[in-house]
């Protein structure tokens, strides 16, 4: 069966004079995860790196001009496809072994099992036979999607700071989605990447790993945090007021 094929894979949009949100447009919402790259004076920071049919090293060359550590949020294949292409890697230790191994995940609906899509489709997203909507290039073939091994050069743990010179950030611990799902808290700006734990969409917490009971925990947490900004790992960004109402929107589904 033939693909469209796409005329450039990633997106870039510049937020501010720091960061800059990288997006694969030709994948399906449920897996186009949102790429961070935050210009740091010392050395930058990648937080998260999408799912790796295309080279994103490649791709985004002209914002990689300095050292850079690539930073997943968790382990879920949305996220971590590209994390091989960089050398100093960064997840939870509770993820560590997961990013090591690799896995032959699917970019295929239809090659789910039936709970688990039908938690999905619960949950509010639509799971087409094909996650995608064009390939790379022509010889690209989708049925051999897998994710590379990436063993990490550094774990990390609450509390954990990783400073790139001008700016500080403080890993925070938000177990639910998966269990070493984190964020990176800059509490001078209240700027927070959330990765999973918390977006303006569809929130996941029957996959594999789910725990929900910790995953109430987090939202409680996250509701208390005095952000400025949320930078998800999917949908649009949002400031403080939008962050309460989804966490209490979650609690008062599943506390």
């Amino acid at each position: 069966m033939g693909f469209q094929i796409a005329d450039k894979w990633f997106e870039f949009r510049r937020i501010d004079d720091d960061i800059t949100l990288i997006w694969e447009p030709h994948v399906v919402p449920l897996i186009r995860c949102n790429i961070w790259h935050v210009r740091g004076r010392d050395r930058d920071l990648l937080i998260d790196t999408g799912l790796g049919m295309a080279s994103l090293k490649a791709a985004a060359r002209h914002l990689f001009e300095k050292k850079l550590t690539a930073v997943a949020t968790h382990a879920h294949y949305d996220h971590v496809g590209g994390f091989h292409e960089f050398e100093d890697r960064m997840i939870h230790s509770a993820e560590a072994r997961k990013v090591a191994a690799g896995n032959a995940a699917s970019l295929y609906g239809a090659g789910k099992e039936d709970a688990l899509l039908e938690s999905i489709r619960a949950a509010g997203y639509d799971v087409p036979p094909e996650l995608f909507t064009a390939v790379p290039n022509g010889g690209y073939d989708p049925r051999s999607y897998q994710v590379l091994p990436a063993p990490a050069m550094h774990t990390v743990e609450e509390g954990d700071m990783v400073d790139i010179g001008d700016r500080q950030f403080e890993i925070l611990h938000l177990p639910g989605h998966s269990p070493g799902s984190i964020g990176l808290w800059e509490a001078k700006t209240g700027v927070l990447f959330s990765g999973d734990a918390i977006y303006d969409g569809p929130l996941l917490d029957e996959l594999p790993g789910s725990d929900i009971e910790a995953y109430v925990a987090t939202m409680k947490r996250l509701r208390q945090l005095p952000v400025s900004v949320v930078h998800a790992g999917h949908e649009p960004s949002f400031g403080r007021a939008r962050l309460r109402e989804l966490c209490d929107a979650y609690l008062v589904k599943r506390a």
